[in-house]
């Protein structure tokens, strides 16, 4: 049996429409590849491409990720259905108007420049609020979704409830800078109306492709971490049952489950550590002593953890060992 073959099997009960499109962004990723290759034009000092590349890669993880999920449903899996095809319907929608702010080199998010820009922000900030809302619902459903592996089980409902406090950090960007609001005050308009980078205006030096502020602190950095908890933490739950086969030590789903719980507390606790930083205005690549010092205790409380979770014995284990 091939690779495709295999993955064709796997996946004939996943949720259709969210499999095909998360295929069909992963393609339009390498279409933004090449644009961005070909076409050079910027916009606030980023390719004007970036934007939806990026968008293209964090759908198509996404949506391979809720087809899955919503697979796993046992319980009202025809409303499920119907909700996870409106989330492609929305973000299909959104995606094609940023496509088109893009090939006008318009901003397509906080743009109020032009009665367009402005509309067409709205349209997409309402398209955002629900999809913010069928993503509460199908999350909750997760939450009470039984998987035969508790870690598995574990990864979903963590990663699902940490990637609605992803989704919910955009809230933080809507708001008028300091700038933004004196030109409203002063005149009730700004061209502008919202931003992502803090302590900085929007458009600064910024990691490659990424655009993540190296000299102000960036929202979007907790923001897409967030959001893909919902694919970090079932992966890291795939990874242990493989190396299961590898070291019997883990075969102990209990002990899986442990540390799964634990990765994803140390996930929370660097989504927290991350926010708090750019909130700072602090760029990720300038972290001061406190960000150091709070991270440097935030990896020594999960690998501790992770040791104590290794050496305690489960209650196989104590079975085990006392019919020796």
């Amino acid at each position: 049996m091939t690779i495709l073959t295999d993955l064709r099997e796997r996946t004939r009960t996943w949720h259709r429409p969210s499999y095909r499109f998360a295929q069909l962004l992963a393609g339009i990723t390498v279409v933004c590849v090449l644009l961005l290759l070909v076409d050079q034009r910027t916009l606030q000092g980023a390719p004007i491409w970036a934007k939806p590349f990026k968008f293209a890669v964090s759908g198509a993880l996404y949506f391979f990720t809720w087809s899955w999920l919503t697979s796993l449903l046992p319980r009202f899996r025809r409303t499920a259905n119907w909700l996870t095809t409106m989330l492609v319907v929305i973000f299909a929608a959104e995606y094609v108007l940023m496509v088109f702010q893009a090939a006008r080199v318009r901003a397509s998010h906080f743009n109020n420049a032009t009665p367009l820009d402005n509309t067409i922000f709205q349209v997409m900030g309402g398209m955002i609020a629900t999809l913010w809302l069928i993503n509460l619902v199908l999350t909750i459903a997760v939450m009470f979704t039984r998987i035969p592996d508790r870690a598995t089980a574990w990864a979903a409902r963590i990663g699902a409830l940490l990637g609605m406090v992803g989704i919910s950090l955009a809230t933080l960007m809507s708001s008028p800078t300091a700038e933004q609001q004196a030109a409203l005050d002063a005149t009730g308009t700004s061209a502008m109306i919202g931003a992502h980078t803090v302590g900085l205006p929007d458009g600064g030096p910024g990691l490659p492709i990424l655009g993540w502020s190296t000299v102000g602190g960036d929202l979007r950095i907790p923001h897409f971490l967030g959001l893909h908890a919902l694919q970090a933490l079932p992966l890291l739950a795939l990874a242990l049952g493989v190396l299961a086969s590898r070291y019997p030590r883990l075969r102990d789903g209990v002990l899986r489950s442990r540390l799964v719980l634990i990765a994803g507390a140390g996930y929370a606790g660097l989504l927290a550590l991350l926010t708090w930083q750019a909130l700072r205005g602090q760029s990720i690549v300038a972290p001061d002593g406190r960000t150091l010092t709070a991270f440097a205790l935030l990896l020594a409380g999960i690998a501790v953890s992770g040791l104590i979770a290794i050496g305690r014995p489960s209650k196989d284990r104590e079975l085990e060992d006392s019919l020796r």
